[in-house]
C-alpha cells in the first residue's frame, strides 16, 4: 500500500470553509446603516452632533488602541469594532454632553464592556450600554438634556410623562416623534432613520429579524396592558415604540452576537423579555427611557435562555 504524503492530512482550527463575510465588512456595513440616523441627527442639532459623534469614535478608537499596546496584542482597530461602538454609543447621549463625558464614556465602552473581556465577541454585555451605565450613574446630571444650549424648540416626551403624567405630553403624533421632533439621544430619536438602517441590515443578513420583532411586541404587548387598564395615565403602545431608544435598541444594541442567544426560540424570548422590561422600567422605574437598562438585564438572562434547547431526536 502506498504510504500517504506526510501533508496530505493538514489539520487547522476552523472555520475550514468561510463565508466571506469578514468583521471589517459586516462592521463597515452596520456604519453605513448609522448613516441615516446620524444624518438626522446633523440636521436636527447641527455641529452639536457631529461633536459628540466625532469625539466619541475617536475616543473609542484611542482607547482600543491603548488597550491593545497595554494587553500587548496585535492591534485590531482596523476591524472598525471601534468606530461602531463609539457611534453607538454617542448616539444615546444628548447632544447638549459635554466633551469629557463623551470622550470618558466612550472610553469606558471599549475598556470595560469589549476589553476586559478579552476583545471582540467575549464580552457578555452590549458595549456602548456599559459606558452610557456608567455615566447614567456616576454623573447623572450631566446626562441630563440641556434644552438651552440647544437653543431649539422641542420638548422630551418621556420626561414629561415621567414627571408630569400623560396630560402633560406635548408631543403625542406619531409622525412627529418618528421624524425625530423630540429630545432624547442625538442619533437614537431619529426613529425614520434608525427603521431605515435597521431594514437595510435585514435585507443584508446582517441581523435576524426575530430579536426586533421580539422588542417591538414585547413594547406593544405590555404597553397595551396598561392603557387598556387606564388610557388616561398610561401611554399607548405607539407612544411607547416610536420615543427613546426602542428602535435603536431593538435593531442596533438588542441584536449584538456575543451578549444575545443565537437560537430561534431563545431569541424571541430575550427579545420578549427586553421589550416588557422597557415598558415596566418606564412605568415603574427612575428614568425615563428604560431601554438601555433593560438590554443589559436581558443580556444577564442570556445564558438561561440559552439553555432553551430542542429535545435531542430519539430521546425519550
Amino acid at each position: 500500500m502506498k504510504p500517504l504524503h506526510p501533508f496530505a492530512l493538514t489539520v487547522s482550527a476552523p472555520p475550514h470553509r468561510h463565508c466571506g463575510v469578514t468583521v471589517r465588512s459586516r462592521m463597515l456595513n452596520m456604519l453605513l446603516a448609522l448613516v441615516p440616523a446620524a444624518g438626522m441627527a446633523v440636521s436636527t442639532y447641527g455641529m452639536a452632533a457631529v461633536r459628540v459623534m466625532a469625539l466619541s469614535v475617536a475616543a473609542a478608537v484611542l482607547a482600543e488602541a491603548i488597550s491593545d499596546r497595554f494587553m500587548e496584542r496585535e492591534s485590531q482597530i482596523h476591524d472598525l469594532h471601534a468606530c461602531f461602538t463609539g457611534l453607538c454609543f454617542a448616539f444615546l447621549l444628548p447632544a447638549s454632553a459635554p466633551w469629557w463625558l463623551v470622550a470618558g464614556g466612550s472610553a469606558i465602552s471599549i475598556v470595560l464592556g469589549k476589553m476586559m473581556f478579552g476583545g471582540l465577541g467575549g464580552s457578555p454585555f452590549c458595549a456602548p450600554l456599559i459606558g452610557w451605565a456608567v455615566c447614567r450613574v456616576s454623573w447623572p446630571a450631566a446626562m441630563d438634556i440641556d434644552a438651552s444650549m440647544l437653543t431649539m424648540d422641542m420638548t422630551y416626551p418621556l420626561a414629561q410623562l415621567k414627571n408630569f403624567g400623560l396630560q402633560a405630553v406635548t408631543v403625542t403624533e406619531t409622525r412627529e416623534l418618528v421624524l425625530g421632533h423630540q429630545l432624547g439621544g442625538l442619533g437614537a430619536v431619529q426613529i425614520a432613520g434608525v427603521v431605515v438602517g435597521g431594514i437595510f441590515l435585514l435585507m443584508k443578513k446582517h441581523i435576524t429579524s426575530i430579536i426586533p420583532v421580539g422588542v417591538i411586541a414585547g413594547v406593544a404587548i405590555s404597553a397595551g396592558i396598561f392603557h387598556a387598564i387606564d388610557p388616561t395615565t398610561y401611554a399607548s403602545p405607539a407612544f411607547h415604540l416610536f420615543t427613546g431608544s426602542v428602535m435603536f435598541g431593538a435593531f442596533f444594541l438588542a441584536t449584538d452576537g456575543p451578549s444575545s442567544p443565537n437560537r430561534q426560540i431563545p431569541m424571541l424570548l430575550f427579545g420578549l423579555f427586553t421589550g416588557v422590561m422597557i415598558v415596566i422600567i418606564r412605568v415603574y422605574g427612575a428614568y425615563p427611557d428604560g431601554v438601555p437598562f433593560a438590554i443589559l438585564l436581558a443580556n444577564l438572562f442570556t445564558p438561561a435562555f440559552e439553555r432553551i434547547r430542542p429535545k435531542p431526536f430519539g430521546k425519550r
